[in-house]
């Protein structure tokens, strides 16, 4: 494409003022904004799929966190993958895909070191944002090395059927787990889990108490526990804690819209009695990884072995509500959102 068939303007999301409690769309407004073309360094980039993901809603918030806070009245921002249409930058070249952090519009001008190429051929572009992505990243590096999974561990995930979950039980799985337990917020998930992933037990949180359910599926405790919901899974999961077991808490989407502090689980004492260990986990801190992950994980992908899904939808208008699909537990494996 000529620099003079350029589009000159390309539509992106902004944030208008911080939500309180669940977002609403008035808390946001899709905007028409001139395209800056790429100065010495930068790349153009017209984005093919855009992800969201649920950190996305602390960003939302001006509280002091991991990563800063959106600013107001400007375009936000998140992973995404596309075709170079306008390069300055050595070693990137036009029709090169690359994947960078300019989400939530058309056209991103970014930084070419703050850009990953990657190969169209090798997947499709829309597993570097999910499965080969920040999302499988961080199943691999939480399971392996904050949870220090090894073999015969019995396993539980909980919101097992999203993007990092679903990803968590397989690796386990191939990894060689004793046991997979996995739970989802509906019947049709359970059934995905236990037929699709190969989890040995699944349940639907919301067809009776946590901690009964997961005593059912996991009569002999668990060695592990990988934390994407917190409250009364976490609670759960630490009352069925093997002795020296590990929680790596990776995300508690259940308490993100509160608007009043969540109370924490009342059986932290139980971690005494089990020597159990509860471990945060932010991907940033594991890229070391990175090639290592793609290397094993990549050939699970392709001969079969692991399988993901994903919830593609169309148009960057429905930016908004994909994410708030997000929220609400409508995906199932990686949402994204194809431009």
């Amino acid at each position: 494409m000529t620099d003079s068939a350029l589009p000159t303007t390309s539509r992106e999301w902004r944030l208008l003022s911080r939500p309180v409690g669940w977002p609403k769309p008035e808390d946001f407004e899709l905007a028409e904004a001139e395209i800056r073309r790429p100065g010495q360094g930068e790349v153009l980039v017209r984005n093919a799929y855009v992800s969201v993901d649920p950190y996305m809603r602390g960003r939302m918030s001006s509280a002091k966190s991991y990563v800063a806070p959106f600013e107001l009245g400007k375009a936000m921002q998140g992973g995404a993958v596309g075709e170079v249409v306008a390069s300055e930058a050595e070693g990137v070249s036009v029709g090169d895909h690359v994947l960078h952090f300019g989400g939530w519009r058309e056209y991103a001008t970014v930084d070419a070191k703050q850009a990953v190429k990657v190969d169209p051929d090798a997947a499709p572009l829309s597993t570097y944002l999910g499965v080969l992505g920040m999302t499988g990243l961080t199943a691999y590096a939480g399971l392996l090395r904050t949870a220090a999974f090894k073999e015969g561990d019995s396993v539980f995930v909980s919101g097992a059927a999203g993007a990092v979950g679903s990803q968590v039980g397989q690796i386990a799985r191939l990894k060689g787990a004793s046991r997979v337990v996995g739970s989802a917020g509906s019947d049709e998930k359970v059934k995905l889990l236990v037929e699709e992933y190969g989890f040995d037990a699944a349940f639907n949180y919301k067809n009776g108490p946590v901690a009964e359910q997961l005593r059912a599926a996991a009569p002999d405790g668990i060695d592990v526990y990988f934390d994407n919901v917190g409250g009364d899974h976490l609670e759960a999961a630490i009352g069925a804690l093997n002795e020296k077991g590990r929680i790596a808490i990776c995300g508690m989407i259940s308490v993100y819209n509160n608007t009043e502090p969540a109370p924490g689980p009342k059986n932290l004492a139980r971690l005494i009695q089990t020597r159990g260990r509860i471990e945060g986990l932010l991907v940033g801190d594991h890229y070391d990884l990175q090639p290592q992950f793609v290397q094993e994980v990549g050939a699970w992908v392709r001969s079969g072995e692991l399988k993901y899904r994903e919830t593609v939808v169309e148009g960057i208008e429905n930016n908004l509500e994909a994410f708030l699909g997000v929220l609400r537990g409508d995906n199932t494996g990686k949402m994204i959102v194809k431009l």
